[in-house]
């Protein structure tokens, strides 16, 4: 039997699942409504996530950072047998297959809470100073941002490879970085661009090609007929034909903002991205109420980030100002991936802020 301190309630952030709980109801309720079989799976997603942020919340991380290191290079190690021993679907080599029992697992998804975990304890290790992170000490940062990046590049998947690139970038920007470095950055970043879109593979320069043009995919075009015929309060369930007659693709994961604009209207979506906004900021907050705890500010600014990105990617992609890349919203698409990763990392989160006045976890007793 575990028996917790009353402190773990005063200290826990109640603002996270006040937040999040409403998108996670709202979106079980579309799913179930567009398709009973897959809402039963999104429940065993749900209790498997709430499982992984349980073990995640108990663990005693401050005490286990120095185990931090050796994930991270295992999950490496596990990029590399990608592509010696990865399941090819769909054109891409990006899973290994558990022997014996013929479940496969995703490196790269695992990889997402690793990663901000080493730059979490890098930068405990090395603060920055005043001015910011030289060159030197960038440059060992961008190493563990770029190997992990340059590997899920190679599989292929540009999506998940930028992600890597935009959140480690964003936390060191956030952090602090010598301003002449990101001038310099950013310079080297537009001269090599051309080489850059010249390496991506002839799917990846479509897309792009798809983005820019005039003409929108169709996935695109169905998709802005269903926003639009949502209006401002949403259609019914039987006059939401972009959703009922199958015209919306993939409507419970990549294209659900579609979804929930034709059932629930303007109100509703607006209602989503507040609620991701207000999540966002309050994750942010921490960089000022926790200035001295920078390996907190680095996981809780490193969450705010994915957030941003999947959330700004996936709604721009849903009317036609992004690229279609395969992004879920977070808490909201259906998928067992994304929701883990994300209970993964909040349950690293809450543990570091329920804890953060005790880092030896002195008030859990542990009884048999």
């Amino acid at each position: 039997m575990i028996l917790l301190d009353k402190r773990i309630l005063t200290h826990f952030d109640f603002i996270q699942p006040i937040l999040i709980l409403p998108i996670i109801v709202l979106s079980h309720s579309l799913i179930a409504e567009a398709n009973e079989v897959l809402a039963g799976k999104q429940i065993v997603y749900f209790g498997v996530g709430f499982a992984v942020f349980l073990g995640f919340f108990i663990i005693p991380i401050r005490r286990l950072e120095w185990l931090v290191p050796i994930i991270y290079w295992v999950n490496i190690v596990l990029l590399f047998s990608v592509e010696i021993f990865g399941v090819t679907r769909l054109g891409a080599q990006r899973w290994l297959e558990i022997p014996f029992v013929h479940f496969t697992i995703q490196p790269s998804e695992i990889m997402k809470p690793a990663f901000v975990l080493m730059l979490a304890y890098l930068i405990k290790q090395n603060p920055p100073p005043e001015e910011g992170y030289n060159l030197k000490q960038f440059a060992k940062l961008s190493f563990y941002i770029l190997l992990p990046s340059f590997l899920i590049l190679k599989e292929p998947d540009l999506g998940t490879a930028s992600v890597l690139l935009l959140t480690g970038y964003g936390i060191l920007f956030l952090i602090g970085v010598n301003k002449k470095i990101w001038f310099s950055l950013i310079v080297v970043v537009v001269l090599l661009s051309e080489i850059g879109y010249n390496s991506l593979h002839d799917y990846q320069k479509k897309r792009i090609y798809d983005f820019i043009s005039q003409q929108h995919t169709y996935q695109v075009k169905q998709s802005i007929i269903a926003i639009g015929n949502g209006g401002l309060s949403g259609k019914s369930e039987k006059d939401a034909t972009q959703t009922r007659f199958k015209f919306l693709p993939i409507a419970t994961s990549d294209f659900i903002f579609s979804y929930t604009a034709e059932r629930h209207g303007f109100i509703a979506t607006a209602g989503i991205i507040i609620l991701y906004g207000l999540l966002i900021a309050h994750l942010l907050s921490y960089l000022l109420v926790s200035k001295k705890d920078y390996f907190l500010q680095v996981i809780s600014s490193g969450i705010a980030i994915l957030i941003f990105i999947y959330v700004s990617v996936n709604i721009l992609m849903t009317i036609g100002l992004a690229p279609v890349v395969g992004i879920p919203l977070p808490f909201y698409s259906y998928g067992g991936s994304s929701f883990i990763t994300f209970m993964c990392l909040f349950g690293i989160l809450q543990n570091l802020i329920t804890f953060r006045f005790d880092a030896r976890y002195r008030f859990i007793q542990i009884r048999f």
